[in-house]
């Protein structure tokens, strides 16, 4: 898997204009969401959630991870769970639909077509080594301990994808 440093370039802190304050999360807090998020792929996450860990609104908490990170933290939890995916399909030792059940999604359905739209192909083909041997394995999101020394940045991979902020599609 590739480093923090490979995924995210990085980019000057935004400043804020009228008191002159850096508008990015403080870096313990992004760290704290991060962890949660990488503790909990299975769990639905909801963004109240996330934010009320760093006492925060979810309006100014979904602004400041933006910026801190290049992707709303919807985006961010998404690719989490397609790394995670990407790794257990690489492993070859656990089904698809099992698969899905562990990194967060209610159905296997929806977990192939939200691994199809951000990798281009299916967990199944992934798996069968057109991903595995393609070099595609490249981690698309963020361990914790990066934040504290890159701060933001776009990911390429998936950059103009919406995707819905519940697993089960809502």
């Amino acid at each position: 898997m590739k480093s923090m440093d490979s995924m995210l370039g990085a980019h000057p802190p935004t400043i804020g204009v009228a008191d002159g304050t850096s508008s990015e999360l403080p870096a313990g807090r992004l760290r704290r969401v991060t962890q949660y998020i990488q503790e909990n792929l299975q769990q639905e996450l909801r963004l109240a959630e996330l934010s009320a860990l760093v006492h925060m609104s979810p309006y100014h908490f979904a602004r400041l991870f933006k910026r801190s990170t290049g992707v709303p933290p919807h985006r961010f939890l998404v690719r989490c769970r397609m790394d995670e995916a990407r790794a257990l399909l690489e492993a070859r030792a656990v089904p698809i639909a099992e698969i899905a059940r562990l990194v967060g999604f209610r159905t296997p359905s929806h977990f192939t077509t939200t691994f199809r739209r951000i990798t281009g192909m299916t967990p199944g083909r992934y798996r069968s080594g057109a991903g595995a041997a393609g070099g595609e394995s490249a981690s698309i999101a963020a361990t914790a301990d990066a934040f504290d020394v890159i701060r933001g940045g776009v990911i390429e991979r998936a950059r103009s994808q919406t995707i819905g902020w519940g697993v089960d599609g809502s």
